[in-house]
């Protein structure tokens, strides 16, 4: 087998023996010259290498939903009112949202092994720090700093995989691996939670990252291998400030939103805020000497396309974790751990199509016509919802739509993210990767936001002029969620024109597909 060394400086273990075979040089001969920065690529360790990845990336993706079937019993323990719950879902997005894109060039200047470590560690740190909470402003202060270390871990991890994997078809088995991991995290957040907090403690919802964090941080050490690129870009400071600031404004703006009115000065104040900054950090790129996002990694069309796919797919699939999960525990009276356990089937559809459709169909078909079909397929799944009612019953009514959506999410999620990241420089892949992350997190935090307004309303004009009887309340509840399913089904429908507008046409090139600074 060829390991060659492959584009970058990192994801191969130090001390790889040479081959046998290779003559000892002579006592005359002149010295060897000095040997070239280890390259990566190839090599045994390669789907270990994965296995650590994807563990961080689980742990900092289930992390946003594990803490929400924690917080009634922590808001029992802690005694915060209902008004500042929000916070603790709040802190964690606005930090992380905020500073992805900081994270991935810090991991292009620093080097993504050290940023990976450094970020594992944190997190743990973080997570111990909030399990251990003794009020409510040690909980929120716990997660906001559990949201700096995972805005530098996501993009290191990321960047990594697609730096260890350089060749076209084991990087499509390791991104379809990756994106079921990532597509599912949420599911497998809701089922671990409800396990924690139904047969031990709410804390625990927090402890159980130091588990993760310290068999990711045990493989990173003795698999990764440090250093940087050689030609590392220097720091946007000016472009650094402006979209954080930017990312955090919108973020804020419609988290707001789900707590406050729309026309409440601080969420549409921070919204407005947040765009003009974002649009003056798009304005500084294109006259920045180092800028932290260069345009040609967002310009190009698969690369756009994928993007904006993560966006919208992020969005939407809050339409299934958020309030399908209100949907079996209020109407048919589930359990957390029964609920998690409901979402299972859709995860494990998602993990095969994801692995089947970077292996096998977008290298055949290109990603055009998949990624698009998954965004249809999921609109289906989204619109089949929308018929549940108050007698439904899960095999019949509930798991069919899950099986669709979770065929949907597979075909969506794993070539988006190749997509994302292939054909990036050495230097530009921490950046690249933070925006896949960013796209998605933003994506998440103005769905949960429009989605639980739009489901608020809806419950509320229902009520009107009528008995609050629990047979009413009830089917409040489920029109409020079918008002979800709907305007989800129209996110992913958006998508599904976006998609097949931007991607190009046909199978992608190898070079396309392998990732490297050879090919930009």
């Amino acid at each position: 087998m060829d390991r060659s060394p492959g584009p970058d400086s990192e994801g191969v273990p130090e001390g790889i023996p040479q081959p046998l075979s290779q003559p000892a040089p002579s006592a005359d001969a002149p010295p060897p010259p000095p040997a070239a920065p280890h390259t990566g690529g190839k090599h045994e360790h390669r789907w270990l290498i994965l296995a650590v990845i994807a563990t961080a990336q689980l742990m900092v993706v289930l992390d946003a939903t594990i803490v929400n079937i924690a917080l009634p019993s922590a808001q029992d323990d802690l005694g915060f009112t209902d008004g500042n719950r929000q916070w603790v879902v709040t802190a964690y997005a606005l930090a992380f949202g905020s500073l992805l894109l900081l994270g991935g060039r810090i991991a292009d200047l620093v080097g993504r092994k050290a940023v990976f470590l450094a970020g594992l560690a944190g997190f743990a740190v973080a997570s111990a720090l909030g399990g251990a909470a003794t009020s409510f402003g040690m909980l929120v202060f716990a997660r906001a700093l559990q949201g700096v270390f995972g805005a530098l871990l996501a993009p290191a991890a990321l960047s990594l995989l697609s730096t260890t994997f350089t060749d076209a078809r084991e990087r499509a088995k390791a991104f379809g691996i990756y994106g079921a991991v990532a597509g599912s995290g949420a599911a497998v957040g809701l089922l671990l939670g409800g396990v924690l907090t139904e047969y031990l403690d709410w804390r625990w919802c927090l402890y159980v990252n130091l588990a993760f964090a310290a068999a990711a941080m045990i493989g990173g050490w003795r698999l990764l291998h440090p250093g940087a690129p050689d030609d590392r870009p220097r720091l946007d400071v000016p472009g650094t400030l402006l979209v954080s600031a930017g990312l955090f404004c919108i973020v804020y703006g419609f988290s707001n939103a789900e707590t406050h009115a729309w026309g409440d000065p601080l969420t549409w104040g921070f919204l407005v805020v947040g765009a003009v900054l974002v649009t003056a950090f798009a304005w500084w790129q294109t006259r920045a000497a180092h800028p932290l996002l260069p345009l040609r990694v967002v310009l190009d069309r698969d690369r756009g396309a994928s993007f904006l796919a993560m966006f919208i797919s992020g969005a939407g699939m809050f339409g299934v974790f958020l309030f399908l999960t209100y949907y079996m525990q209020q109407i048919l009276g589930y359990t957390p751990v029964k609920t998690g356990l409901a979402f299972i089937p859709m995860v494990a559809v998602m993990v095969v199509v994801s692995v089947l459709t970077t292996n096998v169909l977008v290298p055949r078909f290109g990603a055009k016509p998949i990624v698009p079909l998954g965004m249809g397929l999921s609109a289906a799944g989204m619109v089949w919802l929308t018929t549940l009612d108050t007698t439904s019953g899960y095999a019949l009514h509930v798991l069919p739509p899950l099986l669709v959506f979770g065929l949907g999410l597979g075909l969506v999620f794993a070539p988006a993210m190749s997509m994302a990241t292939a054909g990036v420089a050495a230097h530009d892949s921490g950046v690249a990767s933070a925006m896949v992350n960013t796209s998605q997190q933003v994506g998440g935090s103005i769905g949960t936001a429009l989605l639980n307004t739009l489901a608020t309303s809806a419950a509320t004009n229902y009520l009107v002029g009528k008995r609050p009887t629990p047979e009413a309340q009830a089917q409040a509840q489920v029109q409020s969620y079918e008002t979800a399913y709907w305007w989800s089904a129209l996110f992913f429908a958006i998508g599904c024109a976006v998609t097949v507008v931007l991607y190009r046409r046909g199978r992608p090139a190898n070079s396309h597909l392998g990732g490297g600074a050879a090919h930009m």
